[in-house]
């Protein structure tokens, strides 16, 4: 296992020049640790070194190490493709769900969210690139799905959630997180009161910044190489 309290803090300054850069206070960036495929130990380290914000994206192995954690206050963020079969334990375990991208599984997590727990944060996947291999509402149809979504009761929409297709061009780069912003902006302006643009990982994390997330989901550079079996 690689040191995770000295990659976390080499992430994070990575993200405060960045931010830093872009004329951003660094305090209103977010790091969310991508911890799938890696073991309770290291979550646990990075824990200890100050991080408090945990993604992952399959349930199955996600609830041991919510489990094994549960004595620490963390924040549990599912970053995975949800199925309906899912949504209740998601509904019930986690804190955050960046990946609602249809109206019926943003009314099954509503349904199935504890009456004695905060409403679930909510980002919706937008799908930026038009990828037919990912998941993500098409920006189109954002705008009905956003309504749709504020409805519900047992949710909180908080923003909204992108992967683009990878590239090493710089603009290339800075292109769809540019395109994210400017879908809050445009909820924003109809009457929402979104915060949160969930965009950025490892390789990209600083075009990201700087067009304007306020999360970014980090796992190879804080953790390292994921392992070759879960």
């Amino acid at each position: 296992m690689e040191n995770v309290a000295r990659n976390l803090e080499t992430v994070r300054a990575r993200m405060e020049e960045a931010a830093l850069r872009a004329g951003r206070d660094p305090e209103g960036i977010r790091l969310l640790a991508v911890s799938k495929m890696q073991p309770v130990e290291a979550l646990a380290e990075a824990w200890e070194a100050g991080q408090r914000d945990f993604g992952e994206n399959y349930l199955q192995e996600a609830l041991p190490k919510l489990d094994a954690l549960a004595d620490r206050a963390a924040h549990w963020h599912f970053i995975g493709a949800l199925q309906s079969n899912k949504t209740r334990e998601v509904a019930e375990r986690f804190d955050w769900v960046h990946t609602v991208d249809r109206e019926s599984i943003a009314k099954r997590l509503s349904d199935q969210r504890p009456a004695e727990l905060t409403p679930l944060h909510i980002c919706l996947q937008v799908n930026v690139s038009g990828e037919g291999s990912k998941g993500g509402v098409a920006p189109e149809r954002l705008p009905a799905l956003a309504e749709a979504v504020a409805a519900l009761p047992r949710l909180r929409l908080r923003g909204l959630m992108a992967i683009p297709a990878p590239t090493k061009d710089s603009e290339a780069r800075r292109a769809p997180f540019r395109q994210l912003r400017e879908l809050m902006e445009t909820l924003n302006g109809q009457g929402h009161s979104l915060d949160t643009l969930s965009m950025g990982m490892s390789d990209d994390l600083e075009a990201a910044i700087i067009e304007g997330a306020t999360l970014v989901r980090i796992g190879t550079a804080v953790f390292g190489a994921r392992p070759k079996t879960a």
